[in-house]
């Protein structure tokens, strides 16, 4: 079965408000939709959230990755990844190259369940049917007061989410502990509380910050220190705490996340298929970390990490923004999101990632 046709269709939707972490501003919600044709079948799925290059996306999709697959057998995936990956060797913007590989990739996958009638979590090991599932927040707001965080954080609970990913980094480590002192207090022990930083503190302030919070039984600190010297920062955080290290969500390669493990400095991985050439080389990442006993977590994209994280043994939460303000693609767009109750999302076995979009939505928010 071969590949007769590429669409690519760049999605941008404005919010309300603005949901900004301690190193970035969020005033948009976007994703680029993908639909590859082959022998009667037609793939339709939707990656990332990259809010400045959406366009250009698309462009690199059709212009520079489509010619190379179009006429390529879809079950010959390690092929057609080697061949678009090969491009990165010389092209300048590798991020962006590669978020639009993984936006061929997945869709590839998608035919390749859907010719089978298996689902993808079926296909990668099918280790489980239901994931934990927690809301993303936390996020900085003029005015919000410790109340208010607390109330926030009840509402997640109330919308059946096992837990929350509180945003922190972008304040004193004192100052930001009031906020998840607060949180973790209107929750109760049973709610699962992970915190993350994107990598808004330098190490001793990240040092700081993990002891206070000790006490509020944090199961994850993610990406706790600034970016040019991660790893080792990392590894000296993890050293200082019990509360463990999560991050590689700004990783674009399995080789990245394999620097991660090496340099202990993770035992959670939330690598990104959409940031890092699809579910092929996830799959590779995924490997890796469970011969090294570093469990898989994985940043947003509940769609496709749904199948990968339910898929394996070592997979964890899925993430979802419960604030209908945030994400209107998965409140609206994304039509047969998976059941959650109790905290838990259940994963429904369509062929294929099996995602089902509004397509009203897609035509009226369409950039590109």
């Amino acid at each position: 079965m071969r590949i007769e046709q590429v669409e690519a269709i760049a999605i941008s939707i404005p919010l309300k408000k603005n949901f900004g972490g301690a190193t970035y501003d969020v005033n948009k919600r976007c994703t680029i939709i993908t639909r590859i044709h082959a022998g009667g079948l037609v793939s339709e799925v939707y990656n990332g959230d990259n809010r400045a290059h959406g366009p250009e996306l698309v462009r690199l999709i059709k212009e520079l990755l489509a010619p190379l697959v179009i006429g390529e057998d879809i079950f010959a995936i390690e092929r057609l990844w080697e061949k678009m990956f090969a491009l990165t060797h010389a092209y300048g913007d590798r991020k962006n190259l590669l978020e639009a590989i993984s936006c061929i990739d997945c869709a590839v996958w998608d035919l390749h369940g859907k010719a089978l009638g298996k689902s993808i979590r079926q296909l990668l090991g099918g280790y489980r049917n239901q994931l934990p599932i927690i809301s993303i927040g936390g996020y900085y707001v003029d005015g919000k007061t410790l109340a208010d965080y607390g109330r926030e954080v009840e509402s997640y609970r109330n919308a059946g989410m096992a837990g929350c990913k509180f945003k922190v980094g972008g304040l004193a480590p004192a100052e930001d502990f009031k906020r998840v002192h607060a949180a973790r207090k209107a929750a109760g022990d049973d709610f699962i509380i992970v915190v993350d930083a994107n990598r808004g503190w330098n190490v001793h302030d990240a040092i700081k910050f993990s002891r206070l919070i000790e006490p509020l039984d944090i199961t994850w600190f993610e990406e706790p220190c600034h970016w040019h010297d991660d790893v080792a920062l990392m590894a000296r955080v993890r050293q200082s705490t019990r509360i463990p290290v999560n991050a590689g969500q700004c990783e674009i390669t399995s080789q990245g996340v394999r620097r991660l493990v090496d340099g202990g400095a993770v035992d959670f991985v939330n690598f990104d298929v959409s940031e890092g050439g699809g579910i092929t080389d996830w799959k590779r990442a995924a490997a890796l970390c469970y011969t090294a006993s570093v469990r898989m977590a994985h940043h947003e994209e509940a769609q496709v990490a749904q199948h990968l994280l339910a898929a394996v043994p070592h997979g964890t939460y899925l993430e979802c923004f419960a604030d209908p303000d945030r994400d209107p693609v998965w409140q609206k767009m994304w039509l047969n999101r998976p059941s959650i109750k109790d905290g838990m999302a259940t994963i429904e076995d369509a062929p294929g990632l099996g995602i089902v979009l509004d397509q009203k939505m897609i035509t009226k928010y369409q950039v590109a």
